[in-house]
């Protein structure tokens, strides 16, 4: 029993680390994005980090979601998520149209704003994992599998509902909630540890020379086949190739992450607030006009570090004890009045 919570402990050590690595390559990718257009060197890293964040990221929630994903804990994690999401939807939405005035998005609650898709997304995976609960593993994987490939036939904005993003990233949220640590341990020693991070260094040179000939649309899992003019019946060969690099990368980049306790792992417990309020750090830097001095190396580098230290200053402490109500707002009045109407029914 003791073994037990040991490694349990470890892996949550791990993912926290993870979590915040990843959440760091997040703000990284959404900062340098107005400059890929111009630098080669900021189009392969912006692929590179594209290849296994969001896969990596759906993996680590859904390995954190195994502990509260049934009873009235799993119900009060789905009511966050969705008074988050309304709460956040109509601030960028607003921010959108007044301050930042940007063009060509959907002002829809049915359409989650840029990065709140994961929100929605998070949501119906859970959903869908208590869908699933009867089906053994492979049974899952496999429906997690096929709707990702079949999503993408669909003759519909990908957008609306997050509809192709929940699909095309289910597997890995399956995989994230089946996880072994252990059995990640006893495979991920020192020297495999060394030659994935290398391979993942090796993934972005590739990247480098040849990545410009994938269009990036299919890593974003947002379009549909019709969206990436690709309407063949085997299309979704296409996506199945796809996410056999995205599980190389994904692979590869573990090689990357600590075990050890350390800041990171404090970090890793408040990425949902450089998550939720990166993005509005990004579109301040875009009206501004800053990006027009910055397209250059010096440029790129000062803009990298920039993101990684903002990405550390919105995981301390005190970020969340003054925005607290606000990323996290409570939820008990809704639970309340859950258990009301649930009484009056019976």
């Amino acid at each position: 029993m003791v073994g037990e919570t040991s490694i349990e402990s470890r892996g949550e050590t791990f993912f926290l680390n993870l979590r915040f690595i990843l959440i760091a390559t997040v703000f990284a990718s959404n900062a340098i994005e107005p400059l890929i257009g111009t630098m080669g060197g900021m189009h392969a890293l912006y692929m590179w980090i594209f290849s296994f964040h969001m896969p990596l990221f759906v993996l680590v929630t859904g390995y954190f979601a195994r502990k509260s994903l049934n009873g009235s804990a799993g119900r009060k994690i789905l009511m966050q998520i969705g008074l988050q999401y309304v709460v956040f939807q109509t601030l960028y939405s607003l921010l959108d149209q007044t301050l930042f005035q940007v063009n060509g998005i959907h002002h829809s609650f049915f359409a989650p704003y840029l990065l709140l898709w994961f929100l929605a997304s998070h949501a119906f995976w859970r959903l869908l994992m208590l869908g699933m609960s009867k089906w053994t593993p492979v049974g899952q994987m496999t429906f997690a599998l096929l709707a990702g490939i079949l999503v993408g036939y669909l003759q519909l904005d990908g957008v609306w509902f997050s509809i192709s993003r929940t699909f095309v990233y289910l597997p890995f949220f399956v995989i994230g909630y089946h996880f072994s640590f252990a059995a990640f341990t006893r495979i991920y020693t020192k020297w495999i540890k060394i030659t994935a991070a290398a391979a993942s260094l090796l993934l972005f040179f590739i990247l480098m020379n040849w990545g410009v000939k994938l269009p990036l649309g299919w890593l974003f899992g947002s379009f549909t086949y019709m969206q990436l003019d690709r309407q063949e019946w085997y299309a979704g060969l296409y996506r199945l190739a796809i996410y056999g690099l995205q599980f190389i990368a994904a692979l590869a980049f573990l090689g990357w992450i600590p075990f050890r306790a350390s800041r990171l792992t404090d970090w890793g417990r408040r990425t949902l607030y450089v998550f939720l309020l990166h993005g509005f750090i990004v579109r301040l830097a875009v009206v501004s006009g800053i990006y027009s001095y910055l397209g250059n190396a010096v440029g790129a580098a000062v803009l990298l570090t920039a993101a990684v230290s903002l990405t550390i200053l919105l995981a301390q402490p005190v970020v969340k004890q003054w925005l607290h109500p606000l990323v996290e707002p409570s939820v008990g009045w809704m639970m309340t009045l859950q258990r009301a109407v649930l009484r009056r029914s019976l």
